[in-house]
């Protein structure tokens, strides 16, 4: 009768335990994976509900104070609230968390968000507000002060926005371009500067970098044309086609017009000369035929493309409302019928 039993010294016994203790691991693996799939799948169910409906005012906060959807979850979903326009869900998001969050470094983050937020959708003063209170705490924030360095310049306090520079600086951020434009712009603001010694100090800055063509012909143009043709680097005319397309006549220097290529073709579409009899530019070269054949009909208008981050606005810019790169402002040209919409406003 004890022949039927395996002693525990048995190889055999060794055996059959070690087959035994890798099916009772293999089988709770196996439960234990099925029940995480079941929880993961019901938290993600959650989360997509969340994202794919709008809650209404108030729902938000509620959701996140329960606790159910994880604040990194919810962060997802403000941003992308953010990119479909919904300001006020996103800053409702940013506010109701900062309300549970308790580190002091994630209230930070999650303030700058907001604070980016309100620049978003508008609201400076309070965005200012925000970032000023963030940096009263934490002076050494590279992202708070260059969102509030951003907030003024859409104020157009360039003077404040001047003096953000000075600690990003101390944090070895670069700044070069930064000051430069502002310098600029707040040089263009001052009223106790001439037209004559901005108009200098501009074409410094001009001839020093080769850099903010844009808003520097734009101010030239407009208060002496004669200067602002002298200096202009032909390399730089089609950065300026806009402004020199709706330069009035007495403002063209026909001895510039006809030496350039372009210019001849850009002002032969317009009808000022007739020197181009056409152009590697389609739309300069739909123009000048129907100058040619005196047929009237078309007309240049002008949007304004990006170079960096390639988004296309219906305006001019110096900062790019999108992406807020300087001097990367292009601007593109569209035939459009030539008519004149009569005004009807008061």
């Amino acid at each position: 009768m004890n022949n039927l039993y395996i002693e525990t010294r048995d190889p055999l016994f060794g055996i059959i335990v070690f087959f035994a203790l890798i099916f009772i691991i293999a089988f709770f693996s196996y439960w234990w994976g099925r029940y995480k799939t079941k929880d993961d799948s019901k938290y993600l169910d959650t989360f997509i509900k969340n994202l794919n409906t709008v809650p209404a005012d108030g729902e938000i906060k509620t959701i996140i104070y329960d606790g159910n959807v994880s604040n990194h979850s919810w962060l997802i979903l403000a941003q992308s609230y953010i990119q479909q326009g919904h300001y006020e869900k996103a800053i409702e998001i940013y506010q109701s968390i900062l309300e549970v969050e308790k580190d002091t470094r994630q209230q930070q983050s999650i303030a700058i968000l907001l604070g980016q937020a309100y620049f978003k959708a508008g609201f400076l003063e309070r965005s200012k507000e925000i970032f000023t209170k963030i940096l009263q705490h934490a002076p050494r924030t590279p992202n708070a002060l260059y969102s509030l360095l951003l907030v003024y310049d859409r104020l157009k306090e360039y003077k404040k926005a001047l003096d953000v520079l000075e600690p990003l600086h101390e944090l070895d951020e670069e700044i070069t371009h930064e000051k430069r434009y502002l310098e600029c712009a707040y040089l263009l603001q001052r009223h106790d500067v001439s037209q004559k010694e901005k108009a200098k100090k501009l074409l410094d800055v001009y001839t020093q970098s080769r850099s903010l063509c844009y808003i520097i012909f734009e101010y030239l143009f407009r208060v002496d044309a004669a200067m602002a043709w002298q200096h202009l680097h032909h390399d730089d005319y089609r950065r300026v086609s806009d402004i020199l397309w709706y330069l009035p006549q007495d403002k063209l220097s026909m001895e510039i017009l006809t030496a350039d290529s372009y210019l001849r073709e850009l002002f032969s579409a317009k009808g000022v000369l007739a020197l181009a009899i056409s152009s590697n530019i389609f739309e300069l070269d739909i123009l000048i035929k129907l100058q040619r054949s005196h047929h009237q009909g078309a007309c240049l208008q002008f949007e304004y493309l990006c170079q960096k981050c390639k988004h296309t606005f219906p305006f001019s810019f110096h900062r790019c409302p999108h992406c807020h790169s300087i001097g990367s402002v292009i601007p593109q040209m569209m035939l459009t019928k030539d008519h004149f919409e009569e005004n009807y406003t008061f």
